[in-house]
């Protein structure tokens, strides 16, 4: 809760002090995981995410509903929702932190690190993940891929699927900004 808290006054802020020229919202967002397994892969897609990147000091946060990944099959979001990441317990998850090796001045493709804290089912840790951020203008393109693990996050598989389920996802994060 206190992240959407400080990410709403970010929001306020950006919007009064009219800090146009350094702070960035999300325009198109896209986060989508994949699980290799035995008998079928699992992916899902996430389009409504909600973010803010302060490229003057390299800070950004974003925030996601659970709920809001769509799968191929519909079973499988339940048992996503349901079983796994208990969406009705842990409705959301966030990332705050930092975009490292990011020049807010160059244009063009910058390989960066995003270094911060990764909350997902209730749980926080400190990760770090490699990316790009490309700078046109007035808009950011920031793209990541990386592995989270379940056990990390305390999201169990039950033992009757676990020979199906792998024990990590691949993450990739595709974000699109305009400067605010």
């Amino acid at each position: 809760m206190r992240f959407v808290v400080l990410f709403l006054i970010g929001l306020l802020l950006t919007a009064v002090h009219g800090f146009a020229q350094h702070r960035f919202v999300l325009d198109q967002s896209t986060i989508s995981f994949h699980s290799d397994g035995v008998i079928e892969d699992i992916a899902a897609t996430n389009t409504k995410v909600s973010s803010i990147f302060d490229a003057s000091k390299g800070e950004i946060a974003y925030l996601l509903n659970m709920k809001d990944f769509q799968f191929q099959k519909k079973l499988m979001q339940v048992h996503f929702n349901e079983k796994y990441v208990e969406s009705e317990k842990y409705p959301q998850a966030f990332f705050e932190g930092q975009i490292v090796g990011f020049d807010p001045t160059a244009e063009g493709v910058q390989q960066v690190n995003a270094v911060g804290k990764m909350t997902i089912h209730g749980v926080t840790k400190d990760i770090q993940f490699p990316g790009t951020v490309e700078r046109k203008g007035g808009t950011l393109a920031m793209k990541s891929n990386f592995i989270i693990k379940l056990q990390d996050y305390a999201i169990k598989v039950p033992q009757i699927v676990w020979q199906n389920i792998a024990q990590q996802v691949e993450v990739t994060v595709d974000f699109n900004y305009r400067a605010q």
